[in-house]
């Protein structure tokens, strides 16, 4: 009896699987379609995040490096002797004669900022003993801070100096005062000393029994021996 249920249950899975259709080939092509469909989507959606998270953390680095360069000139300003050259402009230019904020261990050293016309590039020029426009055969360092650069405006009033800082994909400008930053005295010009009067001649005492012969033109009269006149 249990041999025939055994054979039974076998006809019965037999006929299961013989009546098992498979899918069709539009079947398959309607779920490729569909599978892609929502593989682009996860894409846009993963790309997106990407291009987000690359955005943020390229204004992060543009602000840091914006921070940096703004803490660079205030250092340079701050430690400067006072004695600040500003050239007015459409794009002003500010030269510090000597400052003791040097990137290049030069200890002391004559710093410049301003902006170039090529792409409005804020640069740092950092050196001894150099003129602008720049030679070839000077000796100098160059740093270039950022571009789009669309304000910068230095102004000075006693021992108060704003700057201002604009660019073009910041909504407000970066400004900052220093104060304290006072105007070296200019050296007093050296007097010329006085040409001393040559020693006067002093006169030989006069020996007795000598006649005066001094110069009429002295102002003295010439002493003349008496003569007597005959009368005729």
């Amino acid at each position: 009896m249990s041999v025939l249920w055994m054979s039974r249950a076998r006809d019965i899975e037999m006929q299961l699987k013989q009546n098992r259709e498979a899918f069709t080939l539009i079947e398959v092509l309607i779920s490729t379609v569909l599978l892609t469909i929502v593989l682009i989507g996860l894409y846009g959606v993963l790309d997106t995040q990407r291009r987000s998270v690359y955005n943020v953390k390229e204004n992060l680095e543009r602000s840091v490096d914006y921070d940096r360069a703004v803490m660079v000139l205030y250092n340079d300003i701050l430690h400067s002797d006072g004695n600040i050259t500003l050239k007015k402009g459409e794009r002003d230019r500010l030269c510090m004669e000597s400052t003791r904020n040097s990137l290049y261990e030069l200890g002391v050293a004559k710093v410049c900022w301003l902006v170039l016309k090529d792409g409005d590039t804020l640069i740092r020029i950092e050196g001894n003993g150099y003129r602008l426009p720049i030679g070839l055969e000077q000796n100098v360092e160059v740093d270039k801070i950022f571009k789009g650069v669309n304000l910068f405006d230095i102004t000075r009033k006693k021992d108060k100096i704003l700057v201002t800082i604009g660019q073009v994909n910041k909504k407000e400008p970066y400004a900052f005062l220093l104060q304290g930053i006072k105007i070296p005295p200019k050296p007093k010009p050296k007097k010329k000393p006085k040409k001393k009067a040559p020693p006067k001649k002093k006169t030989p005492p006069k020996k007795t029994g000598e006649k005066n012969t001094t110069s009429p033109i002295e102002g003295e009269t010439e002493m003349l021996p008496e003569v007597e006149v005959e009368g005729r």
